[in-house]
């Protein structure tokens, strides 16, 4: 692959080190009060472009054939907003114990606590040829789901700040994440020939909003000469990012493979996949509007932004294995029949 084609695949994660490196040298552009304001722009604006983005882009039909597969729904939800942010607690209290940066801790928490996203893992399900219908449906409904669980959860385990009450959090998402998800639902039904004629690069923008919201996060941050993030801390969470994804797949892998368990070889890729995966493009604004006044901020978004990368190049490097796999299984309940 060639260094232009390779950019143009990777653009986001290029894109998301492009921003970081822009907020360093110009913080003040884009803080609270500076030209963009973005206590407007990008706290009411952007955000509720993604979510009508999305709700416009969110084909609901392609839902129903998924939705009866109780059971794999019922793991899938449960793992990714119970089990998931309770074991990453528990990991944080020996973590707790060292030096890292105590705000880098609390991010890995809001990691934990965030729903599916809605394409990696379908794109990954896909890719290996498994239960696509499932992982739509999980994605999605994990997305509707988290709107209002995601930030409980994150009050339950991290508190937010003394400014922001807890009916305003709620007030605010409603009217930035509900309300325009429900009108992009709206609209589709109306526009839906020609969105589905014309293919506009739904996802493309959303990630470009995204861009911007990662900028003046960053650049609150930069503007504060208090925030400083040990290499050492940053190494350490990468690694236990990684550690996280892998470890949690392999349970799910043997826990849906056992005996009885009822669930295919295409059902274990979906909930491998959905379980496992965190949302970035629900995550940042959530954290923005939960934790709106803290200056750590930033610093509390880093494992997110680092989650995000990982769980796609994880997933990635493992698309030939699983797929080895699935045809393995395959040709096994050929022979036994």
């Amino acid at each position: 692959m060639g260094l232009l084609a390779r950019i143009r695949k990777e653009w986001f994660i290029i894109g998301i080190v492009v921003v970081i490196l822009s907020a360093k040298l110009q913080p003040s552009f884009g803080v609270k009060g500076g030209p963009l304001r973005p206590e407007y722009t990008v706290s009411y604006v952007a955000v509720s472009v993604i979510f009508f983005n999305s709700g416009l882009s969110l084909k609901s039909e392609e839902l129903t054939s998924a939705v009866l597969h109780f059971r794999l729904h019922l793991l899938v939800q449960s793992f990714t907003l119970i089990f998931f942010p309770l074991a990453v607690w528990l990991l944080l209290k020996l973590l707790a114990l060292t030096a890292i940066n105590p705000w880098l801790l609390k991010g890995l928490q809001t990691v934990g606590c965030m729903p599916p996203p809605v394409s990696s893992a379908v794109i990954l399900t896909k890719a290996v040829g498994g239960n696509e219908a499932a992982a739509i449906f999980n994605s999605a409904f994990g997305s509707f789901l988290g709107i209002v669980v995601t930030p409980v959860l994150l009050l339950l385990f991290l508190g937010s700040s003394s400014s922001v009450p807890f009916s305003s959090i709620f007030s605010q998402l409603f009217m930035t994440v509900v309300v325009p998800l429900l009108l992009g639902q709206l609209c589709r039904r109306f526009l839906r020939e020609s969105l589905e004629r014309r293919k506009l690069p739904f996802g493309t923008v959303s990630s470009f909003i995204l861009l911007v919201i990662i900028y003046t996060t960053f650049c609150d941050t930069f503007s504060s000469p208090d925030v400083e993030l040990e290499p050492t801390s940053l190494l350490v969470v990468v690694l236990t990012i990684f550690s996280i994804q892998l470890s949690f797949m392999l349970i799910l892998f043997l826990f849906t493979r056992r005996s009885g368990s009822g669930f295919t070889p295409a059902d274990t890729v979906a909930i491998l996949f959905c379980s496992t995966h965190k949302s970035l493009t629900l995550g940042i604004p959530m954290l923005k509007i939960v934790f709106s006044g803290y200056q750590q901020l930033s610093v509390m978004s880093v494992p997110l932004l680092i989650y995000h990368p990982a769980q796609i190049l994880l997933g990635s490097l493992l698309v030939p294995s699983f797929k080895a796999w699935m045809t393995s299984r395959q040709k096994s309940r050929v022979l036994l029949q």
